[in-house]
């Protein structure tokens, strides 16, 4: 699967020798599943920036901005996918969007890891091409707080058939926005697509990703 714009196409993963791990095992994860992250708290000054760290190197960053005794915390996404093995079929928790990186800080913090952070020399602002003009560079992405929120409550579910899909190969049933009342993804908004042959709820992360759920019943979604 490729993404909205460019990110690099490269997966790392760590096998799970087990087969019934709760969605915990993403520890980044928190508990946004029910819509409310400790670690994530909002902050008026902080924003959530999107980073490239070349050579598939996001877990690195992601333990040093982790442990750093900075206020900033960062995220990237995994999820479980089933592989087989040498023989055996085994859950591989897989990058989900390879080689980018999530940070929630300021505007004065993010520029410190990217510019001035010989450790993080590997660090890229991820750019929002939809932003700038002719006269302008394109600035830094940024994802809204309620839309990354969104983001990390569908990945901290313990799923294997969330996806990263194409654009191209979603088929929207309308443009309207929509939330799963019941079931496993309860809380997450996004819109009804079909996609890889199933119905499934579709998030965006503008400019970064299209991100699916598993299939979902038509009587657990509600219009917004």
């Amino acid at each position: 699967m490729s993404t909205l714009c460019n990110v690099e196409a490269r997966g790392d993963g760590a096998v799970s020798p087990s087969v019934g791990l709760a969605s915990s095992s993403i520890p980044e994860a928190g508990n946004a599943q029910k819509g409310v992250s400790l670690r994530y708290a909002y902050n008026p000054d902080k924003h959530w920036w999107v980073l490239r760290a070349t050579y598939g190197r996001e877990k690195l960053a992601y333990e040093y901005i982790s442990h750093d005794g900075l206020d900033s915390e960062a995220f990237y996404a995994r999820h479980w996918v089933r592989k087989t093995i040498r023989g055996k079929l085994v859950r591989i928790l897989d990058t989900l969007i390879p080689g980018i990186l999530f940070v929630y800080c300021t505007e004065s913090q993010i520029n410190a890891y990217v510019k001035e952070t010989p450790r993080l020399s590997f660090l890229r602002f991820y750019y929002n091409h939809c932003a700038g003009d002719e006269n302008a560079m394109d600035p830094p992405l940024q994802i809204r707080y309620e839309d990354m929120m969104n983001f990390i409550s569908l990945i901290s579910v313990d799923d294997d058939h969330i996806i990263r899909v194409d654009r191209e190969y979603v088929h929207y049933q309308s443009g309207d926005e929509v939330i799963v009342t019941e079931g496993k993804f309860t809380g997450v908004k996004g819109k009804v697509a079909r996609a890889a042959g199933q119905q499934r709820v579709i998030v965006e992360l503008e400019g970064v990703a299209l991100i699916a759920t598993a299939y979902v019943r038509s009587e657990w979604i509600e219009k917004l």
